[in-house]
């Protein structure tokens, strides 16, 4: 029998590359820009495995397209651009890649939050056009980040680097979660708070939650009401928990502050965009595990995935497996009955 089939739908590190061509048979949009829809269902019509970006839509039309498709290998944490059900209906394993962008999207917050609290974007754009005059004790104020309190909406792993980092601020850490995390509490100091405490008692507000049902939508006019008029909103988890055009208006308001971005609701976002126009806001295009060492860990990690599935292993990150095995446990049982 030849080599599985394996599709990967954007041009990867080369590490990524080399270990995929020594288990399989390897097919590559070897481009940067996303792979055309057309050419994604062509591809995918004898392909085993699949490794995906956050834009390439996989869904119940690609999987009436693959037939022969065991594994999707998401190169990211979240996995908002899968239909996990139809996938998981269909018996697809689906894999993310955790932990080894930790590090990276944390760094990449507290730049937001320190490129906001501090003008630095702003600063810069004055300097670059010739408009720096003078100097007086009013100038280009910003605001305080040591001492101040930290709050942060999503106490998975990216949140608690985020709260990590915050001690070497001697900030107060206060968090909220689905559920409390005792052992981060334990481990670092922090508290647990309802998210409406939290959002009234915060000096700057992180967020890194998953998209889901339950998360979309989840900050609006009603929550930036809650916050401090010297608090800076930062998100760096998707741009579809944030109801964008309330953003908009609360921080021409002043409430919140200032708002750093790395993600936002359509994605690249227009220029047109409002959110683009106003002066409090620093806006970076996605780019929270954007350094070499993560994006290619990232890749090795999906990639490793892939072949462990098709290998007949068990994969090192798997989203829905243990769904899988309560579906075929049941089916099982049903067959017996």
């Amino acid at each position: 029998m030849g080599k599985p089939l394996v599709f990967v739908t954007r041009r990867i590190p080369e590490p990524a590359l080399n270990l995929l061509r020594e288990h399989v048979a390897l097919s590559l949009w070897d481009e940067l820009k996303p792979v055309p829809r057309d050419v994604l269902l062509r591809e995918v019509a004898h392909a085993e495995g699949l490794i995906t970006m956050l834009s390439d839509r996989v869904d119940a039309e690609l999987l009436n397209a693959a037939p022969r498709l065991r594994v999707v290998a998401n190169m990211a944490v979240g996995y908002d651009n899968i239909d996990l059900h139809a996938l998981t209906e269909h018996g697809v394993v689906v894999t993310n890649t955790p932990d080894v962008l930790t590090e990276a999207t944390a760094d990449m917050a507290w730049a937001l939050l320190l490129a906001a609290a501090r003008r630095v974007v702003e600063g810069h754009k004055v300097v670059e056009s010739g408009r720096w005059e003078t100097w007086h004790p009013f100038y280009m104020l910003g605001q305080e980040v040591h001492g101040a309190t930290l709050g942060v909406v999503g106490a998975g792993r990216i949140g608690a680097a985020v709260m990590r980092r915050g001690l070497a601020f001697h900030m107060r850490l206060q968090y909220y979660s689905r559920r409390r995390v005792p052992q981060l509490e334990a481990a670092l100091g922090a508290t647990y708070c309802a998210l409406d405490d939290l959002l009234r008692t915060s000096d700057f507000v992180v967020v890194t939650v998953p998209l889901t049902e339950e998360t979309r939508g989840m900050f609006g006019a009603r929550e930036f009401a809650l916050m401090k008029d010297t608090a800076v909103f930062v998100n760096v988890a998707r741009g579809g928990v944030v109801k964008e055009a309330e953003l908009v208006e609360a921080l021409r308001r002043g409430r919140p502050w200032a708002a750093g971005l790395d993600v936002f609701a359509v994605e690249p976002t227009p220029p047109n965009n409002p959110l683009l126009s106003l002066p409090n806001v620093v806006a970076t295009p996605h780019v929270g595990s954007a350094t070499l060492r993560t994006r290619t860990a990232m890749a090795v990690l999906a990639a490793r995935n892939v072949i462990a599935v098709l290998s007949g292993q068990p994969p090192l990150t798997p989203v829905n497996v243990e769904v899988l095995k309560a579906r075929d446990r049941s089916a099982s049982a049903s067959a017996q009955s």
